[in-house]
C-alpha cells in the first residue's frame, strides 16, 4: 500500500523561538522556520529597523511571528522574553540559541569586560535561555544551539576566548541531551564554518586566507545553516540529541 504524503508544512502548529535573529544567520532560520509552518519569535539586541522589517517580511508572508528585544547577556531580559513568547503563543517547542558575540585579542591585550560579555552572551545565555524555555516544552520539544567550527579548530591568535565559549556550547549540549533527554526533549549543536553575513562577507579581507584552509574554498550560506537546524527541528532527528554537527565546508577536516 502506497502512502500520499502529507502536504502540510513540516512545523505546522509549532512555535520557536530564536534568539539574536534579526540578522545573519539567525534571520535565515527565523525565515526557514516561519517558512515551515512555525510561529516564530525572536529577540535581538539593538537594531530595531532590522527586527522591524524582518517582522514584517513574515508577516507579509502570511506567517505569525513576535519581534522582542532582549539582550542575551542580561539574563533578567532573557528570561521575560522567553516567557513572553511562550504566552503569546501558548508554549515553545522549539528553542535555537543563535545570539552570540565575537570579541577577539589576544590573551595579553584582551579586556576582562570582553572575556566576560562573550561568556555572557555566547555559554550563559544558552543556559539561561534553556533553563527558561523547557517548562513550556512537552515531549519532542527541540533545543539547537549555534555553535561554531572553530570549537574543533583555532588556526589564528586572538581568538582565544571565543574558541573557548563555542567549546563550552559542545559540553553544555551533551549535558542538556542528559538532563532532558528523560522528558522527550533532544539537545543538539550547530557548528558553522564561514557563512557570508555582515559581520563576516564573503568578499571580506579574511576571506581568502579562509577559503585556503576549507575543502570547499566558499562561505556558507545563511540558508545553508538554516537547512542543519530545520531537519534537527523535525520529526526525522528525533533520535539525534548531546551532538555537535559541523556545516563548514571542510574547515575542520
Amino acid at each position: 500500500m502506497s502512502t500520499i504524503p502529507s502536504t502540510q508544512p513540516l512545523q505546522a502548529g509549532k512555535v520557536a523561538l530564536v534568539t539574536g535573529g534579526s540578522r545573519g544567520i539567525g534571520a535565515a532560520i527565523v525565515r526557514r522556520l516561519s517558512r515551515d509552518g512555525a510561529a516564530v519569535a525572536f529577540t535581538y539586541a539593538g537594531n530595531e529597523a532590522a527586527a522591524q522589517a524582518l517582522a514584517g517580511e513574515i508577516e507579509a508572508s502570511g506567517g505569525r511571528v513576535l519581534a522582542i528585544r532582549a539582550d542575551s547577556a542580561d539574563a533578567e531580559a532573557l528570561g521575560a522574553a522567553v516567557a513572553l513568547a511562550a504566552r503569546t503563543f501558548g508554549r515553545i517547542d522549539i528553542l535555537v540559541n543563535n545570539a552570540g558575540v565575537f570579541l577577539g585579542g589576544s590573551v595579553d591585550q584582551m579586556p576582562l569586560a570582553d572575556f566576560d560579555r562573550t561568556l555572557a552572551i555566547n555559554v550563559r545565555a544558552v543556559f539561561v535561555a534553556t533553563q527558561a524555555a523547557v517548562p513550556h516544552m512537552g515531549e519532542g520539544g527541540r533545543v539547537i544551539t549555534i555553535g561554531s567550527t572553530n570549537a574543533e579548530r583555532m588556526p589564528w591568535p586572538g581568538f582565544a576566548a571565543y574558541a573557548m565559549s563555542k567549546s563550552a556550547i559542545s559540553g553544555l549540549t551533551r549535558g542538556l541531551a542528559r538532563d532532558l533527554g528523560p522528558r522527550g526533549i533532544t539537545v543538539n549543536n550547530v557548528q558553522p564554518g564561514p557563512v557570508d553575513t555582515e559581520m563576516n562577507p564573503a568578499g571580506g579581507p579574511n576571506a581568502e586566507a579562509m577559503h585556503a584552509l576549507m575543502a570547499l574554498a566558499r562561505h556558507g550560506r545563511g540558508e545553508e545553516i538554516a537547512g542543519m537546524v530545520a531537519y534537527l527541528a523535525s520529526p526525522e532527528a528525533a533520535f539525534v540529541t548531546g551532538a555537535s554537527l559541523s556545516i563548514d565546508g571542510g574547515f575542520s577536516a
